[in-house]
């Protein structure tokens, strides 16, 4: 069980890895043709700077659940040198378990903000998914697509300190 537990956790971290890449790869791409449309033909995309910011919020919530995942977040590295490694153990742990919960907070209000979330972008229009496969509307992107990162970063964080929390690393 650990073994399977161990390698579904590498696939879930690589494919993290691998989606930290792409955001940061579009938040470039976004930046820099913003810019030289800016600058160089003076005729900038309104959406170039929504999305660059979007990109870098969900680069930066789904390398939380990397770092959780990882076991690289805070911690007192120094202070646990010092202390028995039983101890030392404990408090990791303890630390873990705070992650977790901060993971299922996340999820909590994640879900309720995505459901209260009202508005729309009015720079982006957006692809939708129906029975007739993806069309495009011409409505504006809804502002909750923006935020459905929450609920996600949460569930992924919480699920990362949960494998490092049985593994005892």
């Amino acid at each position: 069980m650990l073994q399977f537990l161990n390698n579904f956790d590498r696939f879930v971290h690589r494919s993290l890895e691998l989606v930290c890449s792409l955001f940061l790869a579009l938040m470039v791409g976004f930046t820099i043709y913003t810019v030289l449309m800016r600058y160089v033909f003076e005729n900038p995309p309104v959406w170039g700077d929504l999305l660059t910011v979007l990109s870098n919020i969900w680069l930066m919530f789904i390398a939380l659940s990397l770092t959780a995942r990882d076991n690289e977040h805070i911690a007192l590295n120094l202070i646990y040198e010092k202390l028995p490694d039983r101890l030392a153990l404990y408090i990791r742990q303890f630390w873990k378990l705070l992650i977790i919960l901060v993971g299922i907070i996340l999820i909590i209000y994640g879900i309720e903000l995505v459901e209260g979330m009202r508005g729309k972008y009015w720079e982006m229009w957006h692809f939708e998914f129906t029975s007739q496969g993806i069309e495009f509307k011409e409505n504006y992107m809804p502002k909750k697509y923006a935020v459905t990162i929450l609920p996600l970063a949460g569930f992924l964080t919480a699920f990362g300190a949960a494998i490092c929390f049985l593994k005892k690393v």
